[in-house]
């Protein structure tokens, strides 16, 4: 009995063979299979058209979404509510081409079934983008704005409001052309839809409308409850986004009060070392200052009187200024020395040789060199270069500018004066100063010695009482730049500054627990050694040793792509129907004709999917209208400019 089933295996061996190889030789490879699955998945989600059939508006309508290869299918639920039509909008054009009727309904409780109808009071002249504009029939006269408004029973209403609070209005009866609502009647749904889901999503920020589809003067949309579960439209997720620093503090209050996390956090893996917390400032330091004139320039030496004329000058004095308080026989030289002291440049205004007189002669050297000399030129060091005795005294009040020569240090000035029989010598320094009160500041860093560790990581911050970080991770805070009055007395001065004081807490990490930090060398070799041809490894053996090895490394071909999405342009005319405060635009324009330009995604074989209406400008292709529409945007800009009042000369 065994025999033949062993006989029969060896038989049949070579056709099993032969099976799995070719099996093996007609099996797609890994890169086939990835550009197979990436194809279709590119099929079902390729634009925006796409991935909304195939899966926004099922998964909001609660329908089934089917997988990439198609294979098979699942219901999500991810909304707490939907419907199939959650608002329904009916327009009914009168013979003066005015909306005549327009009429909303809604399922507010997402239940399938209409439970709230809406029929506007007013006949619709003009349509904005949030709500309508109503006329005297067949006229732009008469005009009254409404926006659109949802009450607190979450029905849908008009409120009287400035067409200056609308946006984007355009005419539609007969003052403006004729049979403009039936000819754009998809448009025409779909502003009043828009304008409708807005004013209802702004009030319940819950709801998400999937799909809008138009059907004659009808337009509906499909929707679901989407972004809570919540009875009240107030839920949290609104209120982050009002106010996105709100999350932080509300995820440490949840933190804080759960024992899960807390346990967590105290564990060995929550903790996985010992850290000690230190506080730290980095302080701005500001200090005012109305200085003692003495503390600018002084008198060190030499000299015999300094005076304070005015607060905010200073006066020195030297030389022999009695009447023949000097004997110089036939001709004598005196000579008299001042050492004066600058200590703060930068309040130095200027210094001045205001007056000096001598009977006879008189130089006045500065740090040795000359300055000035009377009563005519003396430059040498000797006696003077005529008569010594002039029979009188002269006075020069030269005002000469000595500021240059006084730079921080001392310095000496030097009244050399030559008499013969008898005279007196005398010169006057006034140094002005300036007195105002001046903040100096610095910055004391006292967290420098944490930041530059590496074991220490800023825990918590706050500068100037805002909260930047928290727990290791930036708020997202800063503060505004602050004023502050610093000084007493008369000496105070305003300062702005970006801060004034950080308050910071460090964890430094003091103890690994035992942990042993992940060996990243290996990683970094393969980094540093390895090219866009070669892979570079190092790996330890089984004795404990490293071996390093090299192979040849190279990437699968990424194919070839489009150099662009083909696109095409077309524009349909259009009477210029827009409105203003001023009344319809059209009316102020030689011609009223206009063009509406649109772009298309080009479908099979480049064909251009252009309306009924439109004629193609640009074939499909890689269209660039970068310089138009640069042109376009400088255009409105300047028309905006030419709009604002300016004193400025054009």
């Amino acid at each position: 009995m065994t025999r033949p089933v062993r006989l029969l295996l060896c038989a049949a061996s070579p056709l099993i063979l032969h099976a799995m190889a070719l099996a093996q030789a007609t099996s797609p490879t890994v890169e086939e299979r990835a550009r197979a699955a990436a194809a279709a998945s590119r099929a079902r989600t390729a634009d925006s058209d796409a991935l909304r059939s195939n899966v926004v508006t099922p998964g909001l309508a609660g329908q089934p979404i089917a997988t990439v290869d198609g294979k098979s299918s699942f219901t999500p639920s991810i909304n707490c509510q939907k419907t199939a039509t959650l608002l329904e909008l009916l327009v009914q054009p009168g013979t003066t081409g005015d909306l005549g009727q327009v009429r909303i309904a809604r399922d507010r409780d997402f239940d399938g079934t209409f439970d709230s109808q809406t029929l506007l009071p007013v006949a619709v002249s003009g349509v904005c983008a949030n709500g309508v504009i109503a006329c005297d029939p067949g006229t732009w006269e008469g005009c009254r704005a409404f926006a659109w408004s949802v009450d607190e029973s979450q029905n849908i209403g008009l409120t009287q409001s400035a067409m200056t609070q609308l946006a984007g209005c355009y005419c539609l009866n007969n003052s403006c052309g004729s049979n403009l609502a039936w000819g754009n009647m998809a448009g025409v749904l779909k502003d009043l839809g828009g304008g409708v889901v807005g004013a209802l999503t702004t009030a319940d920020p819950r709801i998400g409308v999937a799909q809008a589809q138009v059907e004659g003067p009808v337009i509906r949309y499909t929707g679901a409850q989407t972004t809570a579960c919540a009875t009240n439209p107030t839920v949290d997720q609104v209120r982050y986004k009002a106010g996105p620093t709100l999350l932080a503090g509300d995820a440490e209050a949840v933190s804080a009060a759960s024992s899960i996390f807390q346990a967590i956090k105290a564990s060995p893996a929550g903790l996985g070392k010992a850290e000690q917390i230190s506080a730290c400032t980095i302080s701005r330091e500001i200090s005012m200052s109305s200085p003692d004139p003495q503390a600018i320039i002084a008198r060190a030496s030499g000299g015999y009187a300094t005076t304070t004329p005015t607060p905010d000058r200073l006066s020195f004095l030297m030389g022999s200024p009695g009447d023949d308080s000097l004997k110089g026989g036939k001709c004598r030289l005196f000579d008299f020395r001042m050492t004066i002291d600058v200590h703060d440049r930068d309040r130095l205004k200027a210094v001045r040789l205001a007056r000096y007189y001598a009977d006879d002669w008189a130089q006045v050297r500065v740090d040795g060199e000359l300055v000035t000399s009377g009563p005519t030129t003396w430059t040498g060091l000797g006696l003077p270069p005529g008569k010594c005795e002039k029979g009188g005294p002269f006075n020069a009040a030269p005002g000469l500018d000595l500021t240059d020569y006084m730079t921080p240090g001392s310095h000496e000035v030097w009244l050399r004066v030559a008499v013969g029989d008898e005279g007196e010598a005398f010169a006057q320094i006034d140094a002005d100063l300036d007195l105002a009160c001046r903040a100096s500041e610095r910055v004391v860093d006292l967290c420098a010695g944490y930041a530059g560790q590496s074991q220490c990581h800023l825990k918590d911050e706050t500068v100037d009482g805002v909260a930047t970080f928290r727990s290791g991770v930036g708020t997202g805070l800063s503060p505004l730049p602050q004023t502050r009055t610093v000084g007493t007395g008369t000496c105070t001065t305003q300062l702005t500054r970006d801060f004034f004081l950080r308050e910071r807490r460090y964890a430094c990490a003091i103890d690994t627990g035992g942990q042993t930090p992940p060996d990243l060398s290996r990683g970094a070799y393969i980094i540093d050694r390895s090219t866009e041809t070669l892979l570079a490894d190092r790996a330890r053996t089984a004795d404990g040793g490293v071996a390093q090895t090299t192979r040849p490394f190279a990437l699968p071909g990424r194919g070839s792509v489009p150099a662009c999405e083909p696109i095409c342009k077309t524009r349909a005319a259009r009477v210029n129907s827009d409105a203003a405060p001023d009344g319809v635009v059209s009316a102020l324009q030689n011609s009223p004709q206009g063009w509406d330009i649109y772009y298309h995604t080009c479908i099979a074989d480049n064909v251009c999917p252009a309306g009924d209406s439109e004629e193609i400008v640009s074939a499909c292709g890689c269209l660039d209208d970068f310089p138009e529409a640069v042109a376009m945007m400088q255009t409105v800009r300047l028309a905006g400019a030419d709009l604002v009042c300016t004193a400025t000369a054009p």
